[in-house]
């Protein structure tokens, strides 16, 4: 296996992907905050199976933060995420510090107007113009065929792909479905805040939207009364609720009786907290997705 090259300046990473524009390999991007598990595993050995060369940037973006978050206790682990990086088929990591993507005088920020002040843009304000920000200095800087999101974080990846096509960005984004443990449980790094008693507890996020699946599949049309069959699941756990949602595709609330083309495309989006933790999931309402099965709660890599 190749040894994994580490670069942590833009130039860096430009020459380092100089030889590969002249040949004119395809290139493939996987942005991460790093604290890097088997759901960014699958990105990156999706990037690589599809592309010549995988660059994973590991970057914990200050700009999507607020300061009651938690940007200075977010995890983080170089050393792991070099390894999980490696064994999954990347050649490039690409871990700069927060002066070398804001350098001095940095007075440019994106902002995709609707879908990120909508649903969790509404919970967190200003946190899609942080991540569109990013992600678009990511991509100029790679300028990738393509770049791979996880499905978890669907409003992301809402933003990117309107984000991309407004702009005639020359990048296909890829999404990728959302690795679960065994439990149910969305991998997250932030289940490292939990306990595996606690990431056990919650795993009632995927059984409530579960529940409104069945809901549908066993009848059930009206978008209130789906949603109540999650709320009555979150409702075994100490669950804070944000929002528990059935949106369509430009992710505005689902009312009333859903038509079977609502529903092809709705989605479901779960945000709440337990034990002060944050989580956040989603489904299609109409089972399509390939569930990807990741390790047990608290297991290792």
């Amino acid at each position: 296996m190749p040894a994994l090259q580490t670069v942590t300046t833009p130039a860096e990473l430009r020459s380092a992907l100089a030889e590969a524009r002249r040949q004119g390999q395809s290139v493939g991007l996987v942005p991460t905050m790093g604290f890097l598990h088997e759901g960014h595993a699958t990105l990156i050995r999706r990037s690589a199976a599809e592309n010549a060369l995988t660059v994973v940037s590991v970057f914990v973006n200050p700009t999507q933060f607020a300061p009651t978050e938690d940007l200075a206790a977010y995890p983080r682990d170089l050393a792991r995420d070099q390894t999980v990086a490696q064994e999954a088929g990347a050649a490039l990591l690409f871990h700069p510090q927060p002066q070398d993507m804001y350098p001095p005088g940095h007075a440019t920020s994106v902002s995709v107007a609707g879908l990120s002040t909508r649903v969790e843009g509404a919970s967190r304000p200003g946190h899609f113009d942080g991540v569109a920000t990013v992600v678009l200095k990511l991509l100029n800087l790679v300028q990738p065929t393509r770049a791979y999101f996880g499905e978890k974080d669907w409003q992301q990846l809402a933003v990117v792909r309107r984000m991309a096509a407004d702009l005639f960005l020359n990048t296909e984004v890829v999404g990728v479905p959302t690795v679960r443990a065994q439990s149910g449980l969305a991998l997250s790094s932030r289940n490292s805040y939990l306990s595996a008693e606690r990431q056990a507890q919650a795993a009632v996020v995927s059984r409530a939207l579960r529940a409104v699946q069945a809901a549908y599949a066993g009848g059930e049309q009206d978008a209130q009364a789906l949603l109540a069959a999650g709320h009555a699941v979150l409702a075994q756990e100490p669950v804070d609720l944000d929002y528990l949602h059935l949106l369509d595709a430009e992710l505005q609330p689902l009312q009333g009786q859903l038509t079977p083309q609502q529903a092809a495309q709705a989605r479901l989006v779960f945000a709440g907290r337990l034990h002060a933790v944050r989580l956040i999931d989603n489904m299609p309402l109409v089972p399509g997705e390939q569930v990807q099965q990741g390790p047990t709660p608290g297991a290792p890599l």
